[in-house]
């Protein structure tokens, strides 16, 4: 039997004494392997005839790397896995609000170094964790700010009690660690001796300068004053006391605008905290319950502003809201 090569595409050939019905079915028998790269189909016809036979080249398939699939199909699952593990964590993380929503809270705003943050906090939660949240949103450590809500803010009362409604603003002044090492430590020893010469000097009430506006006497419209006491800030603008010139003057501490609003007769000026270099007060001999106050609007001592007959209780909370705590770190 004679047999044909067919290098692409397979031929059917038969034998040259025999011949193939056109009724017949072929249906394929057996296939043997050849060496030189053809296999030889053997087939046979149903009514029993010749068989054809068939040969065509063969093309090896190369065998898929299956571990490799076997890996790549387990990277994929354990990646879709993972993806899924993260986000039911992430689902999962939250910002410390999430307690808080199963409680009354409040909306506060919160102002600091010109900045505005938003912060929802439970009503019950005192002063001390109110600085503690303000120092997640701001950097600024509690012990260095002052947090002013109608005057100083107590750490150990709850908003609920200090009465802080949803909106409110809150003003937070002071200065990060960072700021306080920059100050130059030179700079410091100098106002240490400039207080201690200042010690030296003769009281302020007793110079001529001063004497002329306390020889006056107390006015008669001033507020009461407390003794070794110290009380938050009032509500309301302290009034009924004599500038340098020996005019009423009054001061309204403007915390949202972190502004000290100084009004006279004749006009109020708007001056900003920020831009107070320094206060500086001190007891009025024979009328210990009120001080004389000078507030430094520029470098120098001759830029003060001098204040007379301020209540003694409120000295230290002006000083706070002005200079703010973190002065004496």
């Amino acid at each position: 039997m004679k047999k044909q090569r067919v290098p692409v595409k397979p031929r059917m050939t038969r034998s040259r004494s025999c011949h193939i019905s056109r009724r017949s079915i072929p249906l394929p028998v057996l296939s043997l392997p050849q060496t030189d790269g053809l296999y030889t189909i053997i087939m046979a016809t149903q009514d029993g005839s010749d068989g054809v036979m068939m040969e065509t080249e063969a093309k090896p398939t190369e065998a898929e790397p299956l571990g490799e699939e076997v890996e790549k199909a387990d990277a994929e699952a354990t990646s879709h896995t993972d993806a899924g593990n993260a986000t039911t964590q992430d689902s999962s993380i939250s910002n410390g609000d999430d307690a808080d929503d199963k409680r009354e809270t409040v909306d506060l705003k919160i102002i600091w170094n010109k900045n505005k943050y938003d912060l929802k906090i439970p009503v019950d939660s005192t002063g001390a964790k109110l600085k503690e949240r303000i120092h997640s949103l701001t950097g600024l450590p509690p012990a260095m700010q002052k947090v002013m809500y109608k005057g100083l803010l107590p750490e150990d009362k709850t908003l609920r009690e200090i009465k802080i409604t949803n909106g409110a603003k809150i003003m937070v002044v002071g200065s990060t660690i960072n700021d306080v090492l920059a100050v130059n430590t030179p700079k410091e020893v100098i106002q240490q001796e400039v207080k201690a010469e200042e010690n030296k000097k003769e009281p302020l009430c007793r110079q001529k300068q001063h004497r002329k506006v306390l020889d006056k006497g107390k006015p008669e419209d001033i507020m009461p004053a407390i003794k070794g006491t110290k009380e938050r800030l009032p509500t309301v603008p302290l009034s009924g006391m004599f500038n340098k010139s020996g005019g009423k003057v009054r001061l309204t501490f403007k915390l949202e605008q972190d502004q000290l609003w100084i009004g006279t007769k004749e006009r109020t000026e708007k001056v900003p905290m920020g831009s107070i270099k320094n206060v500086v007060s001190e007891p009025i001999e024979g009328h210990e319950d009120y001080h004389m106050m000078a507030f430094q609007l520029g470098p120098t001592e001759a830029s003060q502003y001098w204040v007379y007959w301020v209540p003694a209780q409120f000295v230290d909370a002006i000083k706070d809201t002005v200079l703010g705590k973190w002065q004496y770190f």
